[in-house]
């Protein structure tokens, strides 16, 4: 619903912000999804970790 809905972003209220949130949403019942989401968590905490070992942290 609320992806359906982010296609309504020129409206002030129902903004682009629900796409993602929507993906997010249907994420934990599409298997596909899951497993992209899943990627991109692993993917954004190593990028993460790599960052603070260079800092030194």
């Amino acid at each position: 619903m609320l992806v359906v809905l982010g296609l309504f972003g020129f409206l002030p209220v129902l903004g682009f912000w629900m796409i993602p949130l929507g993906l997010l949403i249907l994420s934990y019942d599409i298997a596909s999804v899951r497993r992209q989401r899943r990627k991109a968590t692993v993917w954004w905490n190593r990028r993460r970790e790599g960052r603070q070992r260079s800092r030194g942290g």
